[in-house]
């Protein structure tokens, strides 16, 4: 009875009180917390008691009321439907202006600058139609009112918030101070201009009338006008097709001007005075244009000027159409002649190359395939050679466009697996490109190796076979062969097959001398690269060796299999010395059999006396039957020895090769069986 409380009491009587504490425990807390509330609905207390240990819960629910309360009042209804309403704060933090601007990345002061740029066109075009053409009327004074107005505001704007803000650089150091920005803007000639085109002149509009006159001064903000081009032009890929538009538009211009101009002489004159003054028929503008387009572009067919006024003008207009036009054409002209630089070199080089060619006579297919190649380089990457664009570029840049191009490539390669990261990039510097037409072989069996390949698009064929047009295997974009051949010694490592290219294939080549440049300054991964090519080339031998070239017709037959162990072990040997000793054996057995069968011919002349002589002649060896003899069994110091079977004159060796239990092979037996005499 003693040792009763000592013993453990069963399993589930423990985990039954366990639960039901458990349980209990979670009642209570329960109890505690519901009289913990109504005490406050009672009271009206919002506090907790400290020295509760439940005082913690109710405590966090009040802040949750209070921001409920909070998100409450920050929605309005509308129409029976409910908006959140941000404060104030908010509406400002979305609208504030960043500290500084970069104006070269920032994409927003690009937008902000085409706004800018749309307001002073407008001041440019329509200030000299509404100043000359009677368009401007008192019935619609407010709608340009209100339109200049707001031109207006955008270059009070520009001028207050943005310029102040725009980085610069002093000295090679990006200024951000925004003291330091506000002091450079200030003392820059853009501010002046800037400064000069938001002089508010429409004052004089309450003394004079409502005069274009006074807004001429808003033609002065030129700066964002040319600053918005050059922004632009840096981000477009095709630059040219903008410059030729923005050309255009400078001609468009001058003939709106001069359109300008001509109706104002024309007034000045008298309209309809003379044939040469517009006679006031038709719309006014566009005939003004027709006007001034026929004589800027100098096309002739005009009416003769009559009074002095108009011989002056027209001469002046005349000297300036030549002048202008002249200019524009010659601006026209540089445009598209850098747009198609590249393409004039490359026909440049394309016609030298056909000229040399019919020079020397090279057959048609030759001249066919520089032609195909001189095309398809064009149409893939629109230059002959990208080593010369990236010459202009500073390493840096060039490292960067290597990395991103053909880092992730050359890093899966075997070979280069651990090096130093910089000498990776080295490599990636001396990379050359290479367009391969196809069928082209990119490097034939025998050859040197010198380079290493990387497909940077297309595809190439490994081929083999009896005729060398068998494909192995074809390897596509992003693989890598002829690695081991840039540290292989003596003088390189040959190649082992054909590799040709199946269509078109553009392939990185690193050539071996350029390798060994490099590695000076990299000791560490030389011998990296020296170990890990020693390792690659032995498996390359023991698989050329385990794998000899067939010749000749030797191809027509399948290869001999091998010979099995057991029997090689029998045989003391293996190869031509133990097939020797089975002929051997075999000439003996069938000498054996013929003096037998003479033997017995001569036994029936003879006397029964000579058989027993012979009866008493010893055997040499006893008769014994050679049982399955595993590989296991024959010891490893007399595999070289002769453990062939010796056979006397009067016993016979019989082979044979019966199944074995086991699938797939085979019991070798041989036996020594004493001849039967008659």
């Amino acid at each position: 009875m003693v040792s009763l409380p000592q013993s453990k009491p069963p399993s589930a009587p423990v985990i039954n009180e366990y639960a039901d504490a458990q349980l209990r425990d979670l009642v209570t807390r329960m109890r505690q917390r519901t009289a913990l509330y109504k005490r406050k609905l009672i009271d009206g207390d919002l506090s907790s008691p400290e020295g509760s240990p439940q005082a913690a819960k109710p405590a966090a629910v009040a802040p949750a009321q209070d921001t409920d309360a909070k998100l409450e009042e920050q929605y309005y209804r509308i129409l029976g439907c409910k908006f959140r309403k941000l404060p104030l704060k908010e509406y400002l933090k979305l609208i504030r202006l960043p500290k500084t601007i970069d104006s070269y990345t920032d994409r927003i002061y690009l937008l902000w600058l085409l706004l800018v740029t749309i307001a002073y066109n407008w001041n440019c075009w329509f200030i000299p139609l509404r100043l000359v053409f009677p368009y401007q009327t008192p019935n619609n004074t407010h709608y340009w009112f209100i339109t200049d107005l707001v031109c207006d505001i955008i270059y009070v704007c520009d001028m207050l918030l943005i310029q102040p803000r725009l980085q610069f650089v002093k000295g090679g150091e990006i200024i951000m101070d925004e003291n330091e920005l506000r002091k450079y803007y200030r003392s820059s000639t853009k501010f002046q201009l800037d400064l000069a085109s938001i002089i508010p002149f429409d004052v004089f509009y309450i003394f004079f009338g409502f005069n274009p006159i006074f807004r001429a001064n808003k033609t002065l903000k030129y700066t964002s006008f040319f600053e918005f081009n050059h922004h632009l032009e840096s981000i477009m890929d095709k630059a040219y097709i903008y410059r030729v538009i923005r050309t255009t538009g400078y001609l468009l211009f001058i003939l709106h001007i001069n359109a300008c101009i001509y109706y104002w002489a024309s007034e000045y004159e008298g309209i309809g005075t003379t044939k040469w003054v517009y006679n006031g028929e038709g719309n006014k503008y566009l005939r003004c244009y027709y006007w001034a387009v026929r004589s800027l572009i100098t096309i002739g067919g005009l009416p003769e000027p009559q009074t002095t006024f108009e011989i002056i003008f027209q001469l002046l207009n005349f000297f300036l159409g030549v002048f202008v036009f002249s200019s524009l054409i010659g601006q026209m002209r540089d445009v598209i002649g850098a747009a198609t630089a590249n393409q004039n070199h490359f026909r440049s080089c394309m016609d030298e190359t056909i000229a040399y060619m019919n020079t020397y006579s090279i057959t048609k297919s030759v001249q066919t395939r520089v032609r195909t190649w001189y095309e398809y380089t064009w149409d893939s990457q629109r230059m002959l050679d990208e080593s010369e664009l990236l010459e202009n570029l500073p390493g840096t840049m060039q490292l960067a466009l290597a990395v991103d191009m053909n880092f992730t490539t050359i890093s899966k390669v075997d070979l280069f697996k651990g090096c130093d990261t910089q000498m990776i990039y080295d490599m990636l510097l001396r990379l050359k490109s290479t367009i391969y037409l196809p069928g082209d072989f990119v490097c034939k069996k025998g050859e040197i190796g010198k380079e290493m390949y990387i497909i940077k698009h297309g595809e190439v064929q490994v081929l083999g076979g009896p005729d060398g047009t068998k494909v192995l295997v074809t390897l596509k974009a992003g693989a890598v062969f002829g690695e081991i051949s840039l540290l292989a010694a003596g003088g390189g490592n040959r190649r082992t097959a054909n590799v040709a290219a199946h269509g078109f294939a553009n392939l990185l080549t690193l050539d071996k001398k350029t390798l060994q440049e490099i590695l000076v300054h990299y000791p560490d991964s030389e011998k990296l690269l020296m170990k890990k090519a020693r390792v690659l080339l032995k498996q390359k031998g023991k698989t050329a060796e385990a794998t000899p070239p067939r010749k000749g017709c030797a191809f027509l037959f399948p290869p001999k299999e091998e010979t099995p162990k057991m029997f090689k072990a029998l045989l003391g040997g293996s190869g031509k010395a133990g097939l020797a000793r089975l002929l051997k054996l075999k000439k003996e057995q069938i000498a054996q059999e013929k003096d037998e069968t003479r033997e017995e011919g001569e036994g029936k002349e003879k006397e029964p006396e000579e058989g027993g002589k012979g009866a008493e002649k010893p055997l040499d060896e006893p008769k014994c039957a050679a049982s399955p003899i595993p590989t296991e069994e024959v010891p490893q110091s007399n595999r070289g020895m002769d453990l062939s079977p010796r056979v006397t004159a009067g016993q016979s060796l019989i082979i044979s090769m019966t199944p074995s239990a086991e699938a797939g092979e085979e019991v070798l037996t041989i036996e020594v069986k004493e001849n039967a005499k008659q």
